[in-house]
């Protein structure tokens, strides 16, 4: 990907870059065409996902604005529902793209304001040509993935959702039976339709035909979930013994540390480390949205809490790793700091100091991974032979 200062050199060489910013929706997405040296504007609709028309209205907007076929060609898109296969694709016919946050983007702050497509494209442009020229605040920039870790990540995802479906049906069976006067300690089986046969209510009556019909159709979707969600997990166990380098290595190496298991060591890993550098622990923190929101006007001054504006799994997850950090690490510094400073105040005093810890053991897992410093005072797992 190309940096801000790259982009400004290109510009100032004779103007030969067109700049590119697109509105994407599902049906049809809007083009904006500009230059640094003309403030003209060429503005395009192209159906949505046509490579080919979108790649047609490129050479017809450097002949349009004079530019020569091989001129350089910068263009932007807001990260939403097609993900990353438009970045992909434009970048390996020749275009430098940038992927930008959406919730970087301004926007006025008046109770009512214009919202079209037209007006967003038009705003796009014009931010992406103050990024080029070196304002590198006025955008914030997505990284991107490569397939592969798209695609590892995409493992991690489907195990975590299929626990939430398995949740769902267990819940939706027990509250079904509750209704019922029933209360059953284990759900589903193979031989799920049969007990569920066996079951009477509250006054010795058997089950409704329908009601019956229900449970049984939620065991076998329960029955299917189960199977699926232990094939995804020892697939993902497999990848990470096997794996020499990426987020398999870096979920591995997480491992080793008590109180991090499979499943934290492998979202870790896949979302964060195993693809992305960071350069100080302030840019980790903001990747994961645990940077504070201070408000300073005048004679106002207060923390609005966290920003909660990166990866919200990893924000989730990293929240139950520090409880288990604080029980499965109790002598290590970072558990002795929390005990310290916050062990002897109330919930709401407790429940920030898991933030700051969190906060901190983010760093301290980072710099295991990146510089193999083991966190003061934790203990590593016992080594497990092949």
């Amino acid at each position: 990907m190309r940096n801000e200062a790259t982009l400004s050199m290109e510009s100032n060489a004779g103007g030969q870059v067109l700049y590119m910013a697109l509105e994407l929706s599902n049906t049809t997405w809007k083009v904006l065409f500009g230059t640094s040296a003309s403030g003209r504007r060429r503005e395009r609709n192209v159906t949505a996902r046509d490579l080919l028309a979108l790649l047609a209205e490129v050479a017809r907007a450097k002949e349009r604005f004079g530019l020569a076929a091989d001129a350089k060609v910068v263009s932007c898109y807001e990260a939403g529902r097609d993900g990353f296969w438009l970045d992909r694709a434009l970048r390996l016919n020749g275009i430098d793209n940038l992927v930008i946050d959406s919730s970087s983007i301004e926007v006025p702050r008046h109770m009512r304001r214009k919202k079209t497509d037209r007006v967003d494209v038009g705003k796009l442009l014009g931010l992406l040509l103050r990024f080029a020229f070196g304002e590198r605040a006025a955008l914030a920039v997505v990284r991107v993935p490569s397939s592969a870790d798209e695609d590892i990540r995409q493992l991690s995802r489907a195990i975590e959702r299929l626990k939430g479906e398995r949740v769902r049906h267990l819940t939706r069976i027990k509250a079904l039976l509750a209704k019922e006067g029933i209360v059953i300690q284990r759900v589903g089986g193979p031989a799920w339709a049969e007990r569920v046969a066996a079951l009477r209510t509250w006054e010795g009556k058997p089950l409704g035909r329908w009601l019956q019909q229900d449970l049984r159709d939620d065991g076998e979707q329960l029955a299917l979930v189960v199977r699926l969600l232990a094939e995804r997990q020892a697939e993902r166990d497999a990848l990470v013994a096997a794996a020499e380098s990426g987020a398999g290595l870096k979920a591995r190496q997480l491992m080793r540390l008590r109180a991090i298991a499979a499943e934290s060591s492998f979202v870790f890993a896949t979302e964060v480390f195993g693809w992305r550098s960071f350069a100080n622990r302030r840019q980790l923190a903001g990747a994961i949205g645990i940077v504070g929101t201070p408000f300073k006007s005048g004679s106002l001054d207060h923390e609005q809490g966290i920003s909660k504006a990166g990866n919200a799994r990893m924000r989730k997850m990293l929240a139950e790793i520090a409880h288990c950090w604080l029980r499965y690490q109790p002598t290590s510094a970072l558990a002795r700091w929390w005990a310290e400073r916050f062990a002897r105040g109330g919930g709401r005093r407790r429940k920030s100091g898991i933030v700051a810890l969190a906060r901190k053991l983010l760093v301290a897992l980072w710099r295991y991974l990146e510089e193999g410093i083991v966190p003061e005072g934790a203990q590593l797992k016992p080594a497990v032979a092949p």
